[in-house]
């Protein structure tokens, strides 16, 4: 009989490694959630989830794997599970694309149209190689050339008669590494500034709703430095702040601190940590790099006291 508690069919036991049924108790523990005990300890989670969620979150790896196996391996939530033990994670966002490549950030001559194109490859190698950077500029010359809407446009435009796909096709098979178009973003306004960060591992597209001239540079190093979710509260999506306020409730629930707090009252400094959460997330009400005495918001008042930015775009390697 299997020393552990658990109810095995036409399988081998999870803990006693044997082909027998083993059924025998824990205490008082009710079927219903040891079904869910031996559902969770089936879940196989690798070492190079495991290792996934570390270059994520800069979590340790025990604790990562922890995570993955309380989520059943789903790696968003296996992130919110990080968090929510109050362990401060480093949580990439979905701005992070391929591991290596180049990113090309460019804009229309009139500066009303804006282009981020990455094009992927498997080592630091190519992507450090001068032709392989004129080649990914190429393409996103004709990006802006033809003012194509998505990277499968893009696949399709000429190039000196030849199709981009088909270049691509042809630098991969000369070079030897799987390379493509791994992400493309546009922004569209009266004014886009754009920036290249870091040997081109980091674009930034900014749109403002008139021309803005050198503010548009300070404003995308911000965005390339700080990382921020959205232009400024009232822009954040819903699901974001729902996502935020879930986890923030949590942590405090598991605060020794808190321990016979109402849910009103827990709720009333949830809202206080979500406004924290909105002036060190949202671009206006960051402190401005260049000077951090005043917001970016001041500063934008101080470029035109109706200066707005409509929306940016920032895509990194890594």
């Amino acid at each position: 009989m299997c020393l552990y508690d658990a109810f095995v069919a036409s399988h081998s036991c999870t803990f006693c490694n044997t082909n027998r049924h083993c059924v025998v108790r824990i205490g008082t523990l009710p079927y219903f959630q040891i079904d869910k005990l031996i559902s969770m300890s089936t879940v196989t989670i690798s070492a190079q989830e495991i290792n996934k969620l570390r270059q994520a979150t800069g979590a340790g790896m025990m604790d990562c794997r922890k995570a993955l196996t309380e989520t059943n391996g789903d790696f968003e939530a296996a992130i919110d599970w990080l968090r929510k033990q109050g362990q401060k994670v480093a949580a990439k966002r979905s701005d992070r694309e391929a591991k290596e490549g180049v990113v090309i950030a460019k804009t229309t001559a009139d500066n009303k149209t804006g282009f981020v194109v990455t094009i992927s490859s498997e080592t630091d190698f190519v992507s450090k190689n001068a032709d392989f950077v004129a080649f990914a500029q190429s393409i996103a010359d004709a990006a802006v050339a033809n003012n194509v809407n998505s990277a499968e446009e893009l696949n399709e435009v000429t190039v000196n008669g030849s199709k981009v796909s088909d270049l691509i096709n042809d630098k991969l098979a000369s070079i030897g590494e799987k390379i493509g178009i791994s992400r493309f973003e546009k922004v569209e306004a009266p004014y886009v500034a754009s920036y290249i960060h870091g040997a081109y591992r980091m674009g930034v597209l900014v749109g403002f709703n008139k021309e803005v001239g050198e503010a548009g540079k300070d404003i995308a190093m911000q965005i390339a430095a700080m990382n921020p979710v959205a232009v400024d509260a009232n822009s954040v999506p819903p699901e974001v702040v729902e996502r935020e306020r879930n986890i923030v409730v949590e942590q405090m629930k598991q605060d020794p601190k808190m321990a016979g707090k109402t849910d009103e009252m827990i709720g009333k400094i949830a809202e206080g940590k979500l406004n924290a959460f909105f002036k060190e997330s949202t671009l206006t009400a960051q402190p401005f790099v260049k000077d951090s005495s005043k917001s970016v918001g001041d500063y934008l008042k101080s470029v035109g006291t109706d200066v707005k930015v409509i929306g940016f775009k920032r895509v990194a390697l890594g």
